[in-house]
């Protein structure tokens, strides 16, 4: 049985208060937040598998730290969703503002429609779908994990990238720091339509997308440098 939580008539600490003590239960819990009218720091910390529908747009760091639990977001979201994002899944049906899956460790964050700048920034083992585009800086410091971009890429993508994967459908814009284009290989396209179908989206083949990764320049000093410092 769904429950129904009014943020018209409660608060969001009461929200997140209620939604938490969830943590550790044997049943999988099921809400529907309805009247978010834009509120910031929803739904956060949760650390149990329940399931939470927020019927409308959300404001910042929605759904920080989630770890097991499935959230979905019928709008769009502000600056920070999912941050530090552990496990669990996380899903936008429209867009997300400024550096969503920032610091994000694991599970599966979805935005339906397009992400602003430095998505995905310091990403931690997430994987990220965006069935839009993703504004500039994304996956800027990225150290591991999978961002797949069906849409455009803009300025300095993957700037002083570690090891995560960067995967573009449309044009990039620019790469930044040590970025570099590499070859798409048959299991590089099988891992872009597994995660396209974790993430729901049909009818792309992953053929289609350019892989992007370190060119490993920036790991080692190098003495010809040492004036730099």
């Amino acid at each position: 049985m769904t429950q129904v939580f009014d943020l018209a008539a409660n608060s969001t600490r009461e929200l997140n208060q209620t939604l938490q003590r969830a943590n550790g239960g044997s049943a999988i819990e099921q809400w529907r937040v309805v009247n978010p009218n834009g509120a910031h720091n929803l739904a956060v910390g949760l650390d149990a598998p329940s399931r939470v529908e927020i019927e409308g747009h959300v404001g910042y760091y929605c759904a920080g730290m989630n770890k097991y639990a499935h959230i979905v977001v019928h709008g769009n979201a502000g600056p920070g969703l999912a941050e530090n994002m552990m496990s669990g899944l996380v899903r936008v049906t429209g867009s997300a503002s400024q550096y969503a899956g920032a610091t994000a460790h694991g599970g599966l964050l979805v935005i339906e429609g397009d992400a602003s700048s430095r998505c995905g920034i310091s990403m931690k083992g997430v994987d990220i779908v965006v069935q839009g585009a993703v504004g500039h800086m994304s996956a800027f410091m990225a150290q591991s994990g999978r961002l797949v971009v069906c849409g455009d890429a803009g300025e300095a993508l993957g700037d002083s990238l570690y090891e995560a994967r960067l995967y573009v459908r449309g044009n990039v814009a620019g790469l930044g720091a040590d970025c570099v284009e590499k070859s798409m290989k048959d299991k590089h396209k099988r891992e872009v339509e597994q995660l396209l179908a974790e993430a729901g989206i049909s009818g792309v083949d992953g053929a289609e997308f350019r892989r992007f990764g370190s060119a490993r320049e920036l790991y080692n000093f190098k003495v010809d440098n040492a004036h730099a410092y």
